[in-house]
């Protein structure tokens, strides 16, 4: 008995190192596809950049553009880089990006690091906040939609994901302003009263409206993807198998962990659409994350932040799918490769 003991839990250890090793090799090239194409991606954004109707140093210069002389105008193009074409200011961008110098924004003044450091917290705050509540309202209601399906449970929880599927994002923002926001005394925008500096505290409660909404939006898919996988784990031979044993808990200890494999997946093959309604959030409720230095980075043609932002963006849509994928191949044993 403890040998028979012995060689399970090698078999066991050995089954467990491979599929580490897969998950190392699944990260890895995924990455190796992740950093070429967010470099093309950023060449993408300075080529667009270059042609957009929009006239930087006027954007830079505001007010003053109109009073300024001709050879001042020159000369500010010359030294802040604007009379250079848009493969010049990319090549030179990418190759001391590649050494972790993103540059200097021209709109902020400072290194684009200190603005993205400064960003991307709260830009991470508000899509993890939205992504957790509508993750935990999503189990909620499919695990009650599938104990009770075609009843009142089931009906109202395709009502909402339904609803929440057909209005736009940006409507559901200003709506839950009009009628909650403005009728309860809540803040509508920024991170902390006017005239007051920011504490967690006041974060905290700017954050529970966007939040809100953005859990909202993110829904549907989330909600109607874990009910029809929890309908059919109820439905699979395994449980079946198990209520014919007389298992206890059949919703949560069977189906549940069956539904939740495909569920990882597809939080993972949205985290495009999470950052993009995360974006247009920020802008209605003066969220001051990366939604306004997309913004205002594009109108002034700062290139340097634009492009570090587009990189930050697509570099984490790229991590979240592999790593969804490396999740899924961990909890399934069925899975040889992702």
């Amino acid at each position: 008995m403890g040998a028979n003991w012995t060689v399970d839990q090698q078999v066991k250890a050995r089954f467990a190192a491979h599929r580490w090793n897969l998950v190392g090799t699944l990260l890895i090239r995924r990455m190796l596809v992740a950093l070429p194409a967010t470099a093309a991606l950023t060449a993408v954004v300075f080529a667009l950049a270059g042609i957009a109707p929009f006239n930087p140093l006027a954007s830079y210069l505001g007010s003053s553009y109109a009073h300024t002389s001709l050879d001042l105008r020159d000369q500010l193009r010359a030294e802040l880089g604007f009379d250079q074409s848009w493969i010049q200011v990319w090549t030179h961008w990418i190759s001391h990006a590649l050494q972790g110098d993103f540059g200097v924004s021209v709109i902020a003044a400072r290194p684009v690091t200190q603005v993205l450091a400064e960003r991307i917290p709260l830009t991470a705050l508000l899509t993890a906040t939205g992504l957790l509540m509508a993750i935990l309202a999503a189990l909620l209601l499919s695990l009650g939609a599938a104990k009770y399906r075609h009843g009142i449970l089931d009906r109202l929880a395709q009502a909402v994901a339904q609803l929440a599927q057909s209005v736009p994002v940006f409507v559901v923002a200003l709506l839950a302003i009009a009628m909650i926001a403005l009728p309860l005394g809540w803040p509508t925008g920024g991170i902390a009263a006017a005239g007051t500096r920011p504490t967690p505290g006041s974060v905290m409660v700017h954050l529970i409206l966007p939040a809100s909404v953005l859990a909202f939006s993110l829904l549907p898919w989330l909600l109607l993807n874990l009910r029809a996988s929890l309908i059919e784990a109820l439905d699979s031979d395994a449980v079946l198998a198990a209520r014919g044993r007389g298992a206890s808990q059949i919703l949560l200890k069977e189906a549940l962990p069956q539904a939740l494999l495909p569920f990882i997946t597809v939080i993972g093959s949205r985290l495009g659409e999470l950052i993009t309604g995360a974006l247009i959030i920020e802008t209605i409720f003066a969220w001051p994350g990366i939604a306004s230095a997309v913004i205002d980075s594009a109108i002034a043609g700062d290139f340097a932040l634009l492009a570090a932002v587009t990189a930050c963006s697509a570099l984490a849509v790229f991590a979240g799918n592999a790593l969804a994928d490396a999740a899924y191949l961990i909890a399934d044993a069925r899975v040889a490769h992702a």
